[in-house]
């Protein structure tokens, strides 16, 4: 218990107890605050997370198992979760090196433009994906920027898996760089500097030092950024072209069943990415829960020493 200063009526301060601040320490609210507001919470959560995952299980396997077995086994299906792991594949790692090397750059020097490239990282997160989709139209279309170059060259990109992947990274790469940008700044440079001053080099330092400092933020960013790039519908719709079997992912596959008024399949392949949800949900909790008991740990060490 934390004490605090109050000023009597003779104006001598006495000392009184107060809750410590963290994890443990309820606030001393009433009980049906307590009540409403946790009551609240899981109605939201019933609702928009519980009633949704039910609906559609439900629906996937209305007309039973074999024939949930016979919409995922479907050619256009398959190619269409094929696409998906692909474009996750190629995206995510790519992500992860932009993440790391501009987090490293942002929080460990300083260089004129700092505060215009923490701009530019946020910049996916206030510019619709349909508008991203549409930008890269514009620059790779066959009448766009750099279109005729590319048909001369005989390179394809929209309407064809590397436009897919290109607006896949633009709506996905802040994920990884904005998970780690304050971790880094928060955990200082001490470190680096001393493990510098010990003779270590710039890879050992990294490897050695700042690493495992980050690696369960940089961990819980990969999460994310896979989950948004399997996902990803508005700038993917765009560029893809919606083509069977060549240029649908996931989630254009099921708009186009669910148009052609075929629901069950629908609902069917779309419980993969409810099923690939929930999985990140759990390794998002495994993440938090190693991370809380590393910082437990370190507590514990500093005490003691």
């Amino acid at each position: 218990m934390k004490k605090g200063v109050v000023m009597s009526d003779g104006m001598e301060p006495k000392l009184r107890s107060v809750p410590r601040q963290g994890a443990g320490y309820a606030l001393p609210e009433p009980r049906w605050v307590r009540v409403f507001l946790v009551a609240v919470a899981l109605g939201f959560l019933a609702l928009f997370l519980v009633l949704p995952i039910a609906l559609v299980i439900t629906q996937a396997m209305k007309n039973g198992f074999l024939f949930y077995l016979k919409a995922l086994s479907d050619p256009d299906a398959l190619a269409a979760i094929r696409l998906t792991l692909v474009v996750a594949a190629v995206s995510v790692p790519l992500n992860l090196l932009f993440g790391v090397t501009a987090s490293w750059a942002i929080t460990k020097f300083d260089f004129r433009g700092k505060q215009f490239l923490i701009t530019l990282i946020d910049l996916p997160f206030s510019v619709s994906p349909v508008i991203a989709g549409m930008i890269f139209v514009l620059l790779f279309g066959a009448q766009g920027f750099m279109g005729p170059w590319l048909v001369a060259h005989g390179f394809k990109v929209i309407f064809a898996t590397p436009g897919i992947i290109l607006a896949t990274l633009f709506v996905t790469f802040p994920f990884i760089a904005r998970e780690l940008i304050p971790l880094m700044q928060a955990q200082g440079n001490e470190e680096e500097y001393a493990a510098i001053t010990l003779g270590a080099g710039g890879w050992q330092t990294f490897f050695r030092v700042t690493l495992p400092n980050i690696k369960w933020g940089l961990l819980y960013g990969v999460i994310l950024c896979n989950a948004r790039a399997m996902g990803e519908f508005g700038a993917v719709s765009v560029v893809s072209g919606h083509i069977r079997g060549l240029t649908n992912t996931i989630p254009l596959h099921v708009e186009i069943l669910y148009n052609e008024y075929n629901f069950t399949a629908a609902f069917a392949v779309s419980s993969i990415l409810m099923f690939l949800a929930v999985l990140t949900l759990i390794v998002k909790q495994w993440v938090e829960w190693h991370a809380r008991k590393d910082r437990s740990r370190i507590e514990t060490e500093l005490v003691k020493s």
